[in-house]
């Protein structure tokens, strides 16, 4: 086990460092950067004031100078400072994590309490009625945008009731209720019909057929055979969830002002804020290595067939 693991890890190094590369890459590639974002449309700044501000930041070097010395950084702890506001990115990027960690437990947490119970039940009582009336609410939770499901909740809950708020104001719970709303009904919506497929595709296999021969009740099958057998999937489904929303929701932090760092990642990229988005891009980055890296040691520990080919057999 132990080996295996750090053949996996020592293959995601490489993965790790093009990302940063490209990333970096892109940023200045888009020709524009924060100084001209803060004095671009001030007629009133000189172009001597700019070339200063530019050589004080380091944006006047050589791509691969500043993407190395970038580099050097992060690798010793030091990400460097925001271009606009001038503090430490490091420590910013940490001030917004703890909204993020949040929204995503509780995302995740009411989407695994929808999802599989559902999913379980529409397999169980599949072409029936209740099967039909929640693949149909599914597909309609779906197709939805999140920012249009944001919407409604808000003209809901917010303008007619007057339960919650429309602004998030700090990182309380009530503030957390409509993002994680608007995150888990697309999220249910879809791995509940995942969840479905996967459990029917289990009760159609002959374990399922001779355990019912030999007297063993369904629930029994389903809940010690039939449920971990699809768990495969589930943790396929969950861990492409973690990832993207430790990422951070971008456009569902910004419509209720959550102050995450999906939100912060928006903020610095409409200022080229360089050192904040890649900051972001090293994150996500990070968060999705690790989750595929998890997923994969799930694999690894549910599945005997995995364990037999990674071992060489």
């Amino acid at each position: 086990m132990g080996k295996y693991i750090r053949k996996r890890f020592f293959q995601l190094i490489p993965v790790l460092i093009g990302i940063t590369f490209l990333s970096f890459a892109m940023m200045r590639i888009a020709g524009s950067d924060a100084i001209t974002e803060l004095y671009g449309d001030k007629g009133a700044v000189s172009q001597e004031i700019i070339d200063e501000k530019r050589a004080e930041l380091g944006l006047d070097k050589p791509f691969m100078t500043q993407y190395f010395s970038w580099l050097g950084g992060l690798l010793t702890g030091d990400m460097g400072k925001s271009y606009v506001s001038g503090k430490d990115v490091f420590g910013t990027f940490v001030s917004k994590l703890p909204a993020t960690l949040l929204l995503t437990v509780l995302s995740i947490l009411l989407t695994v309490v929808i999802a599989i119970p559902l999913g379980v039940f529409t397999a169980v009582r599949h072409d029936t009625f209740s099967d039909y009336l929640l693949r149909c609410m599914s597909f309609v939770g779906n197709s939805l945008p999140n920012f249009f499901v944001a919407l409604i909740l808000m003209q809901i809950f917010s303008i007619r009731l007057g339960w919650l708020p429309v602004i998030a104001s700090g990182t309380g719970i009530k503030s957390a209720i409509m993002p994680t709303l608007t995150l888990a009904i697309a999220m249910a919506s879809k791995y509940m019909r995942q969840v479905r497929a996967a459990v029917l595709e289990e009760l159609n296999r002959e374990y399922v057929a001779g355990g019912r021969a030999r007297g063993v009740s369904d629930r029994v099958i389903i809940f010690r055979s039939v449920v971990k057998s699809a768990m495969l999937t589930i943790v396929t489904l969950l861990a492409l969830s973690i990832g993207s929303l430790l990422g951070g929701t971008a456009i569902i932090e910004s419509i209720f002002m959550w102050d995450g760092v999906g939100k912060l990642a928006v903020d610095a990229i409409t200022m080229r804020d360089y050192p904040m988005i890649q900051a972001y891009v090293v994150w996500m980055a990070v968060i999705y290595v690790l989750v595929n890296l998890a997923a994969d040691l799930l694999y690894h520990a549910l599945d005997p067939r995995i364990r037999m080919e990674a071992d060489g057999r």
